[in-house]
């Protein structure tokens, strides 16, 4: 009797495993769709304090669109554009809004969050 190695299942994709491993990856449940191109995931990365220029960080914190739109596009990759945005599900905007929030928080506030 031979044992035959059974091929490793290769069928996640790079957005299956930046999933698993960067809490500031972002699937989407509806996609978006840019021409010939789908986004389904997007990674966002902490804000430096120019690209929150024009924004109230208290519009952040409340999680008011226009201040949502205005700083995504800014911190994404791959970047998503204003009209990306307009067209995004609300689950989907409100969902990168809370990984935004998170950047505006200290370690011991988020510690706070997560125990509360």
């Amino acid at each position: 009797m031979t044992n035959q190695a059974q091929p490793a299942d290769t069928t996640n994709t790079a957005t299956d495993v930046a999933d698993k491993t960067d809490p500031n990856t972002v699937t989407l449940d509806t996609p978006v769709r840019r021409g010939d191109q789908i986004i389904n995931a997007v990674t966002l990365r902490k804000p430096k304090a120019g690209e929150l220029r024009g924004i109230a960080l208290t519009e952040l914190l409340q999680l008011k669109v226009e201040a949502i739109q205005a700083v995504v596009p800014r911190i994404s990759s791959p970047m998503l554009h204003k009209q990306d945005m307009a067209n995004m599900d609300p689950a989907d905007l409100v969902t990168l809004g809370g990984v935004v929030i998170g950047f505006l928080l200290t370690k011991e506030q988020k510690t706070d969050f997560l125990t509360a």
